[in-house]
């Protein structure tokens, strides 16, 4: 029964996905014209410890309909890169959601780079190593990585005639609060430099907050996440420092959130809260808080929904922003 429902589901997401027949799904991970980055030179930092063996999960009934693969006990992190064929100079660092205990590939990662390649602009899907693995760094192991590749991204930027100025990131649920991390603490000092890249800035120059992780504070807290993130009791200072809300800074980059009024896995209250510290703060923010949507919606089943508007309403504002 279980399978017959799975099977279902997918045959329907691909239908609403496209809202006609469906291409065979793209497979960066097997198509060597996808250029994969390594976040790290060599062995991340803080690894003596870890115990991550990374193992990859295809959730799909059918992979020529549609990829819903996730990675987990990631060791080494990377980033798969989606050219436009007509770069605008911006580029756009992505941090797939999974509760930090996963990271979803396909579903907030490939098929998301897809739309954002198509309007121009350069993409970065990454992986990122997870709390629960035994990094020396802990909580902020998530942070190491999306610093070190914030600054490869705008190092890139540079070298291939893109603008190191309009250096963005996306980040979905998890990964949302992953991209806010990188927000604002981005320049607190993580891990020691290892190359001329760690010389360059990890501020983003804008931020796209889609459905976030943000608080760690009960009632609107995502357990799992917290779990994953600061342990099963966290102490009040831990559950502080890791919730967005106490994070923001005049400094930080203008924030466009993305929410559904109907979340039940990570209420909307999340975003609410940053959005009012942003405001008090003076920084440019917008938010679009949807009806309908439900939580991790990304780019499927959308169709007919409110949330079908939202990548329009990314690349509106990052237009109107300059980006």
């Amino acid at each position: 029964m279980i399978s017959r429902i799975r099977t279902l589901f997918f045959g329907l997401a691909a239908v609403l996905y496209s809202g006609a027949a469906m291409a065979a799904p793209i497979d960066p991970l097997a198509d060597p014209s996808f250029e994969k980055v390594a976040v790290w030179p060599g062995s991340p930092p803080g690894g003596l410890n870890a115990t991550a063996k990374a193992k990859i999960t295809e959730r799909s009934q059918d992979v020529t309909v549609i990829r819903d693969r996730y990675i987990e006990q990631v060791e080494r992190p990377d980033m798969v890169v989606f050219k436009p064929k007509t770069p605008n100079g911006t580029s756009l660092l992505m941090a797939p959601g999974g509760g930090y205990i996963r990271v979803v590939m396909d579903k907030e990662g490939y098929e998301t780079a897809e739309r954002f390649a198509a309007a121009g602009v350069t993409v970065y899907v990454m992986t990122y190593r997870l709390p629960g693995d035994n990094w020396a760094a802990g909580p902020d192991v998530v942070l190491q990585d999306m610093q070190r590749a914030l600054r490869l991204v705008r190092q890139r930027a540079t070298k291939d005639g893109l603008d190191p100025k309009k250096v963005g990131v996306i980040g979905f649920s998890a990964g949302g609060h992953a991209a806010g991390s990188l927000t604002f603490r981005f320049d607190e000092a993580v891990y020691k430099p290892v190359d001329a890249a760690d010389q360059l800035s990890a501020r983003p120059d804008f931020s796209v907050l889609m459905y976030p992780v943000a608080t760690m504070a009960d009632p609107f807290v995502h357990a799992g996440s917290r779990t994953q993130l600061l342990g099963k009791e966290p102490t009040s200072r831990l559950i502080e420092k890791y919730s967005l809300e106490k994070e923001v800074r005049p400094d930080a980059p203008p924030v466009i959130f993305i929410h559904a009024a109907d979340d039940a896995s990570v209420p909307v209250e999340n975003s609410l809260q940053v959005f009012a510290a942003l405001k008090a703060a003076k920084v440019p923010a917008e938010m679009h808080i949807y009806e309908e949507g439900g939580h991790g919606f990304g780019l499927r089943a959308v169709k007919d929904k409110p949330v079908e508007a939202w990548p329009d309403a990314v690349l509106n504002w990052m237009k109107r922003k300059g980006f």
